[in-house]
């Protein structure tokens, strides 16, 4: 029987799809009792804790096997593919840079692309790690974004994130534009002219917004 499944913040639709026994979470996110979830969330890698996604009847699974032998089953561990691009303090990609990873305790190393990308393969149900580029480190939150529209915050958590993750540190993430976020805000609108600079998250700065951050 299908169940409702409500989202926590730092879940993805991958760990989900691990946690009732799905070995895709393209089964729970394209099934049509999803439908209204896929209105409001046409990104599936942007949900916001909080959102009620249905789980459908999985069902029993069937292998044709000889008698009188042992068999063993094998059950894969979720995965999730991680894209970081890296830039410096004036905006430039980090390229052909060494880099270290650790998520889950595994220890990755690698070199950033010609347009400073990081694409790594983790597991579905890691929560946290750290990278390693030059002489920077940073903690990683994997699956804590949340979305901008459609959200109860109206997309404060969503936009502090972002501003964090390009450099323009808004303080706590804790859904509250105060002084601080203002501030962050007005950064990013310096560094991107010809956006007014007024310490608001208006229609052409969340464009632009999302745009240098990419989702």
């Amino acid at each position: 029987m299908a169940k409702v499944h409500t989202v926590s913040q730092g879940e993805c639709l991958s760990r989900i799809a691990q946690q009732h026994g799905f070995a895709n979470w393209r089964t729970i996110y394209e099934h049509p009792l999803n439908a209204d979830f896929r209105t409001k969330r046409s990104n599936p890698n942007l949900i916001y804790p909080g959102d009620q996604i249905v789980i459908p009847d999985k069902g029993a699974g069937r292998a044709e096997l000889a008698t009188a032998q042992t068999h063993r089953f094998r059950l894969r561990r979720g995965t999730q593919v991680l894209r970081i691009v890296v830039r410096d303090a004036d905006g430039r990609s980090m390229t052909s840079v060494p880099y270290e990873m650790t998520i889950a305790g595994v220890r990755r190393t690698g070199t950033t692309r010609g347009d400073g990308l990081i694409e790594e393969t983790v597991p579905s149900d890691a929560d946290d790690g750290t990278l390693r580029v030059a002489n920077f480190e940073w903690p990683l939150l994997l699956s804590h974004l949340n979305p901008v529209t459609n959200a109860p915050d109206d997309g404060a958590t969503g936009i502090q994130a972002r501003l964090r993750n390009l450099g323009c540190d808004p303080g706590e993430i804790d859904g509250i534009i105060g002084p601080r976020t203002r501030a962050a805000i007005s950064a990013f609108q310096r560094k991107h002219p010809p956006l007014a600079v007024d310490g608001i998250c208006g229609p052409k700065t969340l464009t632009k917004l999302i745009e240098e951050h990419g989702c």
